[in-house]
């Protein structure tokens, strides 16, 4: 059976590529952060069939170490900084881990077993201030946080290694992708748990950003497949991945709230706290390439994501 390494594997992404990849036959090798905190509820019903160890993106040794015992056959980076809010209150935090960290996995991979596969977790917020619509791989990058910037160089440096060593170095630059186990801190999950909230009378009010922008909404369960698709193929490169429509915050609120039978105007309320100080305003992907050479489809529309995790939050504050 063939083994994976997959780095954030108690991440929403983490979850449901543990869950193809067990169903595939995979040996499973979770890699986690030691935490006094248990984080594992996303996996909690994988933990008889996979493996987790303790380690962290900041410490070569521990990689090494893990690449060494396990001898995996493809390596996911899906670990990072990835809320953007948070890139700008720990900007050097962000660039050490979801930029630098990838250095130090590829470096890794490249001293252990420089056949290995290799899968780095690129973002559409690397697009930023965007030079075109609709994105793709061509597209200039022009991030706009913290965490734009530091994604921005694992792209590059997974590109420089793929190029200067001849590894198999595959970049997925991924659009937002969301489910019921996102978390509560990013804007989808957090209008589902409100709206259900408020559905439930355990709270009044929802407080957001900005409501025009818009972004590339896909289920993290489609987009997990594609990664698994990118490193099987006969050579690396990039992939756009994403659904090709574009949605406003807005119309999120719109069909989330009406789901529970609720008018959003009468509950949410902008609040200047929660604007970024750049804002990306239209993210939209093209992912005819991904399409083509992957044969990768989304399968789950965006009224269907909505609602599912509308659903998931109301039966989980129902109990």
């Amino acid at each position: 059976m063939p083994t994976a390494l997959i780095t954030g594997v108690t991440g929403q992404d983490g979850s449901y590529l543990a869950e193809l990849l067990l169903k595939k036959g995979y040996t499973v090798i979770g890699v986690a952060r030691r935490s006094s905190t248990v984080t594992s509820e996303r996996i909690a019903h994988l933990l008889d069939e996979m493996t987790i160890v303790q380690g962290d993106l900041h410490d070569q040794g521990s990689l090494l170490a893990f690449l060494e015992e396990y001898k995996p056959t493809e390596v996911y980076n899906l670990a990072a900084q990835s809320f953007v809010p948070t890139s700008w209150n720990q900007p050097a935090l962000t660039g050490d881990v979801t930029a630098i960290g990838v250095t130090r996995l590829l470096e890794a991979i490249r001293f252990v077993n420089p056949k290995i596969r290799f899968y780095q977790a690129s973002s559409s917020e690397m697009f930023g201030k965007v030079m075109e619509v609709p994105q793709t791989e061509k597209t200039p990058f022009y991030p706009r946080s913290p965490y734009g910037v530091a994604k921005l160089y694992g792209h590059w440096i997974t590109i420089n290694y793929r190029e200067s060593f001849d590894m198999f170095a595959t970049s997925g630059i991924l659009f937002n992708h969301e489910s019921p186990r996102r978390g509560v801190e990013f804007v989808t999950r957090k209008i589902t748990d409100a709206v259900a909230k408020i559905k439930l009378g355990q709270a009044n009010e929802l407080r957001l950003g900005n409501l025009e922008a818009q972004r590339d909404w896909g289920f993290a369960g489609d987009y997990v497949e594609a990664m698994w698709l990118m490193l099987q193929q006969d050579q690396p490169d990039n992939y756009v991945i994403g659904t090709g429509e574009t949605h406003s915050v807005r119309e999120f609120c719109e069909i989330a709230f009406s789901h529970a039978d609720l008018d959003y105007k009468q509950f949410v309320v902008q609040d200047e706290k929660f604007y970024r100080p750049a804002e990306v305003d239209l993210l939209i992907s093209d992912p005819a390439k991904a399409r083509v050479a992957l044969k990768w489809e989304n399968s789950v529309s965006f009224k269907e994501l909505v609602t599912m995790m509308v659903d998931s939050d109301l039966a989980r504050l129902s109990k």
